[in-house]
């Protein structure tokens, strides 16, 4: 299989959430019960049963209006992915296609994937005790079959293909729009395969950090997932210790991060 990209044109996203029905649809994720917190974006974030989520916001125009902005969030799928490298358990591989597959049944709870992923994606549950994310519909791309997100968007955002062709578009579409339109995804970590067009300068848009980083402690942990993987006794010891520790710092961390709309999640 060739490397694939999927190119999420954010202009051309009117906020119908098709493309987060169809996720949870296609992959059978339970609905969570929430409550009205002033923002039609619902649930506030990402969770471990919504792994795409379309993003509300109100800004300020330049005439002095207020205007929408609409962005489908998920995974980004990086080539070089920490979530694949940390994982002490193999339960977070590289496709052929280039997205980053998962199986939930290696997951151990580390949460060693959702403290170091660069753009705050994989969530965890403690009901299961695994950490989860979108695999960008792996069961269908190895079928030759689109994202189940892409094929339900109906204005055209959201597009899959080879990745030069994709990123070709992007490119075309963000010289189109001019102004402050730029290619989001594809210069970090060796290139995403959620690549975006954004409309507007990249600080605008909630949870897209402008320069996504992964902390230097995590090429220790990378050591000790190596030494985990390859069942050395003493080495998957340091890991276990490890994860001990990961998972109290995302408990302490998800206790206290506020969300989207400034109440803090309970």
């Amino acid at each position: 299989m060739r490397e694939k990209v999927e190119l999420v044109d954010v202009s051309k996203c009117t906020g119908c959430r098709s493309c987060q029905i169809a996720c949870k649809q296609w992959n059978e994720l339970p609905a969570q019960f929430s409550v009205n917190r002033g923002n039609y974006q619902n649930p506030p974030d990402l969770q471990a049963n919504t792994w795409t989520l379309v993003r509300f916001q109100e800004v300020s125009a330049k005439d002095g209006t207020v205007k929408w902005l609409f962005r489908k969030d998920s995974c980004l799928h990086c080539t070089d992915a920490t979530c694949v490298n940390l994982c002490p358990a193999g339960a977070r591989f590289c496709l052929e296609s280039g997205a980053v597959g998962t199986d939930d049944e290696k997951c151990i709870g580390c949460q060693s994937c959702v403290v170091a992923c660069p753009f705050e994606k994989p969530r965890f549950s403690e009901e299961t005790n695994k950490a989860y994310k979108c695999k960008l519909c792996t069961e269908r791309t190895q079928n030759n079959l689109t994202p189940a997100c892409v094929k339900a968007c109906p204005t055209g955002a959201l597009r899959y293909g080879d990745k030069e062709e994709m990123l070709g578009l992007a490119y075309k579409r963000a010289k189109e729009l001019g102004g402050d339109a730029s290619v989001y995804g594809d210069k970090f970590f060796r290139g995403t395969h959620i690549v975006y067009v954004l409309p507007e300068k990249i600080n605008r848009y909630n949870a897209l950090p402008a320069h996504p980083k992964v902390a230097s402690s995590t090429l220790f942990w990378k050591q000790l997932a190596k030494y985990g993987r390859s069942r050395n006794f003493g080495s998957g010891l340091a890991v276990l210790a490890i994860a001990s520790v990961l998972k109290r710092r995302v408990n302490g961390i998800h206790r206290s991060r506020p969300d989207p709309q400034g109440t803090s999640r309970s």
